[in-house]
Formats: structure tokens, C-alpha cells, sequence
């Protein structure tokens, strides 16, 4: 007797489906029933995260300079601190690479990625990973 699949942890899994995380964020290597491959996640090396990190400092930089904006800068831009919002924009931007990177984690697939590896050296090709 076959039981139906409630659990989204058993659930077929396809290439943009998310990695369980622990309580600490840290990404869990995960095994599939019919493949028995492990997978995990790119972790910090994630562009989203390199990307979402530079421009939230470049936007608490821009933060901590719109305190010392003059007069007379803020009259050359129509009276608007354009450090400061330009500050809590990248900010904003940058959080929200970051909170994407953490929701959607790239799933990386031992599995595959040595299967692709094998079939371009059968091909006379360099692998490209």
C-alpha cells in the first residue's frame, strides 16, 4: 500500500526548489529517495550575498555622510539630502538581495555536477566546473 506524500521534505524536488535550512542558517545537506544524491548550497560564495553586502555598506556609508551634507550641497540638488536617500535606497536593495539569497538558496547537486563533469571529458572537453 502506497502512502500519498504530505510532507514537502519528501516531496520531488526540481532544480529551483529551495534547501532546508537549520535553525541557524546554515544550509543542510539533503538526500532524495530515488537518487541518493547530496546536495547542498552555495553559502556565502552566493553573488546575491557578495552583491547585497557591498551595496548595503556603500549605502551606510552614504547613511554616515548625508550627517555632514552643507547647505550648500543639498541647494545644488534642489534642497534634497540625495546622500541620505541614496543611502537607504542601496540599503533597501541590499537587503533584499540578501533576504532572496536566504529564502532561495541555490541547490548545488553533487550528483549531476560530477555527471556533467564526466560526460564533457568523455567529449574531449574541458570540464567546466
Amino acid at each position: 500500500m502506497s502512502t500519498p506524500i504530505n510532507d514537502a521534505h519528501d516531496a520531488p524536488r526540481g532544480p529551483d526548489d529551495a534547501v532546508h535550512t537549520g535553525r541557524d542558517g546554515a544550509d543542510e545537506a539533503t538526500t532524495t529517495k530515488a537518487g541518493n544524491s547530496a546536495r547542498h548550497g552555495a553559502g556565502l560564495f552566493d553573488i546575491r550575498n557578495i552583491i547585497g553586502l557591498l551595496m548595503a555598506l556603500y549605502g551606510l556609508i552614504l547613511l554616515v555622510m548625508s550627517f555632514t551634507t552643507s547647505t550648500a550641497d543639498k541647494a545644488k540638488a534642489d534642497g534634497v539630502n540625495l546622500n541620505l536617500w541614496t543611502g537607504i535606497g542601496l540599503i533597501v536593495i541590499g537587503a533584499a538581495l540578501i533576504a532572496w539569497a536566504v529564502t532561495r538558496p541555490i541547490v548545488i547537486d553533487e550528483r549531476e555536477l560530477e555527471a556533467d563533469k564526466a560526460a564533457a571529458e568523455r567529449q574531449g572537453k574541458p570540464a567546466a566546473h
